[in-house]
């Protein structure tokens, strides 16, 4: 096996290997170190957001996903009475889906293997280093020590990530200061009874769809849960028993649970989410509370932020300036997510009399369709956007063209021919792609790079709602514009 490659990741979670295909979709070669030597089981993250999906459907594998999901047009924020409405999203896409963590880790290896990423499990990074060349890592596997080479290195090792420590960047925020107990576990739930929250002087709960094996996710909370002490504390099916039971009068004969785990509303930042040829990407660079369902959405799309930067920059398509963008953009989506949990948890754990009355207020406010939008889409990742980023530096000096950075929906284009063709399947090969409505029309940023790169398609018409007005439209490979004529 070779030991220098374009790309070494390290950890081979969701994130790591999107991040793995997204780059090796583009040509430069990959390897992923991973510390497991088999893959997660467990349901863990089991969210997955519009704009998440859309993102797997601009590489043609929104498909797998639903297939192995449950389609959900509604949940909760904060554990209130009134849900977010995911229906309303302008998406082809309304909805999130019930997936675990696992299945969707499994569907992106497969991809990966397709696409002839190296992965690398039972390797255990220990030192990484890099110069004005490259990045090394060292470490240890059941065949022994090795070393791998790469140009760049991205560290996607989650919330304790050796990366991050060892590129020396500050992980910014507070310790927790709330326990929540969860549960993958059978119940005897009543028909009609799950999704269900409820919330009391007692505490917090809530029981999400049945998944796959027939087992429901339970998490629980009650005012007492402030002692750190308790967030060292391995969790039983005793404590959550009783704990439902505290806030329901009831366990649902609660039993046979395969996963138990507990968790805080620790948040953090990372000051940085690049040091030199050194990269984060996922929980190495924000962690929080998992409240929402955000967590690992935000993480890949992270990683679908980054992969196709690092291409064009090793393929010599762009400046290495274009790296610094990775964070301009993605960082204050990390702020806004950790703002978006504390505020969450703020919420659900208020358990006072003026607290209930707060919980009244805020679910009362969602149920004005226009405030429920604006938070689905914010937290669905719909509402993304990078206008206000500046230019793409690695190609072009000039000021930010008139129209970058704006998601680009989904939509049929009629091609000079007669035939058609959606935007997505356009880009679904991580090309950018120029659409022009109007002979001579060209947005003059797509110059600075190579045609082979380009897709461009003439459109005899301008699809209703695409870019009103626009002559040419340039879309990056992750589906944001990067100029409008």
């Amino acid at each position: 096996m070779a030991d220098s490659f374009d790309v070494v990741i390290v950890g081979g979670g969701p994130v790591g290997l999107w991040l793995a295909c997204e780059v090796r979709l583009a040509g430069p070669s990959v390897a992923v170190v991973e510390r497991r030597q088999d893959r997660v089981l467990q349901s863990r993250a089991g969210t997955m957001h519009s704009r998440t999906l859309e993102m797997f459907d601009l590489r043609g594998l929104a498909d797998r996903f639903l297939a192995a999901g449950k389609h959900q047009p509604e949940w909760h924020y904060g554990m209130l009475d009134t849900q977010l409405d995911y229906s309303r999203l302008d998406s082809r896409f309304p909805q999130t889906l019930r997936i675990s963590q696992a299945t969707t880790e499994k569907l992106i290896r497969e991809r990966a293997t397709e696409l002839g990423v190296v992965y690398l499990a039972g390797h255990q990074a220990e030192t990484i280093r890099q110069d004005h060349s490259g990045v090394a890592v060292e470490g240890v596997s059941d065949k022994g020590r090795f070393e791998l080479h790469g140009r760049y290195l991205v560290g996607c090792d989650g919330a304790r990530s050796l990366t991050r420590q060892q590129a020396g960047i500050a992980f910014l925020g507070h310790e927790g200061t709330h326990s929540w107990l969860l549960g993958d576990v059978r119940l005897d739930l009543p028909e009609g009874k799950s999704p269900m929250t409820k919330y009391n002087e007692h505490g917090g709960l809530l029981i999400a769809p049945p998944g796959e094996d027939g087992r429901s996710r339970i998490v629980v909370t009650t005012p007492d849960e402030t002692d750190p002490a308790l967030f060292r504390q391995e969790p039983t099916l005793e404590e959550l028993s009783r704990i439902t039971r505290q806030i329901l009068g009831t366990d649902y004969n609660m039993r046979d649970p395969f996963w138990l785990s507990r968790f805080s509303n620790e948040t953090r930042l990372a000051e940085r989410y690049r040091s030199g040829r050194i990269f984060l990407a996922g929980d190495a660079s924000h962690i929080h509370a998992p409240f929402g369902g955000q967590g690992l959405n935000v993480g890949l799309q992270d990683a679908f932020n980054l992969g196709w930067k690092l291409a064009a920059v090793i393929k010599g398509e762009a400046h290495e300036a274009l790296l610094d963008s990775y964070e301009e953009e993605r960082r204050p989506v990390g702020k806004q997510l950790n703002d978006s949990t504390l505020t969450q948890n703020v919420l659900m754990t208020a358990f006072s009399q003026g607290g209930l009355g707060l919980r009244k207020m805020v679910s009362d406010c969602l149920a004005f369709p226009e405030v429920n939008e604006k938070i689905a889409g914010q937290i669905s990742g719909f509402s993304v956007g990078y206008e206000d980023v500046g230019p793409l530096r690695g190609f072009s000096d000039t000021r930010c063209p008139p129209g970058a950075g704006i998601r680009a929906p989904d939509c049929r284009v009629r091609r000079e021919d007669g035939s058609e063709i959606t935007v997505y399947q356009l880009l679904s090969s991580g090309r950018w792609l120029h659409l022009s409505f109007g002979k001579g029309a060209s947005v003059s940023l797509v110059d600075a790079l190579r045609k082979e790169s380009v897709i461009r398609v003439r459109s005899a018409e301008r699809p209703t709602k695409f870019f009103d007005g626009a002559a040419a439209v340039l879309i990056r490979p992750d589906g944001y514009s990067a100029g409008v004529l």
